[in-house]
């Protein structure tokens, strides 16, 4: 599968998530009402015999309060499907009301109003669980059968196929919504346990770093007051080895925030992915970049030139479309691993650098990298690179980088 079409599905099963979740502003309330909006088209002959002026003045006002009566269950029992379902049993009545409502008014009515079967039958695959709904659905077309045989046999058997076929179409419909909630949840709990288990690993790690410091420190200042009194040399050694450890933890702890600080590239890659779908930027970014042989602050500069041109494509470019690549290429200086990000927008930095490509070529100048950015053939081009350990030499600098 190419990135493109992986993509392209991580956004559409994005999409299928709100399925099974109520709408959360107007957008997505006038997607759902036209998805269900769609099918009311089977009302048009109901509507046009009740305009047709063939029913008295009594039959059509009770006419068009029936219409408004099923239509109203109808939307209420869809709608509070895709969001918020009704208790079992209150689905199964108003199903029921469905149903008897259907055959009062095909009965009264004519055959013109045979349709609303095909309304029981989707309300039956998409509400019903699949086991009731594969009774359920048979059981409405041989109602319709049988009550069409009483006002129009031909409307009926005409209708029967298409409301079969509507509503075991429904049963997968009202699966995947079934699906789609069940798997926000897990996904819920997932990152929940994750977060879980983040905290479970911080506690660990301050318990290993501090936990024999703080004790030792404990330890010696008691022996420290015993001996102030009558052996102060000793005191005054004893507080010196409590100074000695402190300063010792303190260091201990800068580097464990310095690492719990650091960025990743994985995580930026993730991220990145995120930001340009919410800004509605077509991304083309790798799966898994090869990280071996890259020290940790060659791949956290390489994170930061990702968040920061990232951020430049989200607020400054108005692109379309943003392509990241990731490879390893062999220099005059040794190999390096090459991060750049490219862009079809008109914005950019104008051929200036501002604070934040400053500061990010500072950064990766100190990892013994370097910062490319300016105007492309289509668009903003950022390329980084940071050499990787093959291209240290023992001193820990860059192979001819003067030092």
């Amino acid at each position: 599968m190419t990135e493109d079409a992986r993509c392209d599905d991580e956004v559409r099963s994005e999409q299928l998530m709100r399925m099974g979740q109520p709408p959360r502003n107007r957008a997505e309330l006038r997607r759902k009402v036209l998805w269900i909006g769609v099918w009311l088209v089977f009302l048009s002959s109901p509507v046009k015999d009740l305009v047709s002026g063939h029913h008295t003045t009594g039959g059509t006002v009770a006419g068009w309060l029936g219409l408004a009566a099923f239509v109203g269950v109808y939307l209420s029992l869809v709608f509070r499907n895709m969001g918020k379902p009704f208790t079992g049993r209150l689905v199964v009545g108003l199903i029921l009301v469905l149903g008897a409502l259907a055959t009062l008014l095909c009965l009264t009515l004519g055959g013109a109003w045979l349709g609303l079967y095909c309304y029981v039958s989707v309300a039956c695959g998409s509400t019903l669980p699949l086991r009731l709904a594969y009774g359920a659905i048979p059981a409405t077309t041989g109602v319709m059968l049988l009550v069409g045989s009483r006002v129009d046999q031909e409307e009926a058997e005409n209708l029967a196929l298409l409301v079969l076929l509507i509503g075991f179409a429904m049963t997968g419909v009202g699966q995947l919504v079934r699906t789609t909630i069940e798997l926000r949840k897990a996904r819920a709990t997932v990152a929940q346990l994750a977060a879980n288990e983040e905290r479970l690993r911080l506690a660990r790690d301050l318990h290993d770093l501090l936990g024999h410091s703080l004790s030792l420190i404990t330890l010696k200042s008691e022996l420290a007051g015993r001996m102030l009194p009558g052996d102060p040399d000793k005191a005054a050694q004893q507080v010196a080895d409590i100074e000695q450890v402190s300063r010792q933890a303190l260091v201990d702890v800068r580097e464990a925030v310095t690492g719990y600080r650091r960025p990743r590239l994985a995580g930026e890659l993730a991220g990145a992915q995120v930001a340009l779908t919410a800004a509605g930027v077509t991304a083309d970014l790798p799966a898994e970049p090869d990280l071996g042989g890259v020290p940790e602050e060659s791949e956290s500069a390489l994170a930061w030139a990702l968040r920061e041109a990232v951020t430049n494509v989200v607020r400054h470019s108005g692109a379309q479309r943003c392509a990241v690549e990731v490879v390893r290429r062999q220099t005059l200086d040794g190999p390096v691993l090459e991060l750049s990000v490219e862009d079809d927008g008109s914005g950019g930095s104008g051929g200036t650098h501002g604070n934040g490509l400053t500061g990010l070529t500072e950064r990766l100048e100190q990892a013994g990298g370097s910062l490319e950015a300016g105007r492309a053939r289509r668009g903003f081009r950022l390329v980084a690179r940071v050499p990787t350990k093959a291209a240290l030499a023992l001193g820990g600098h860059p192979v001819g980088s003067g030092e």
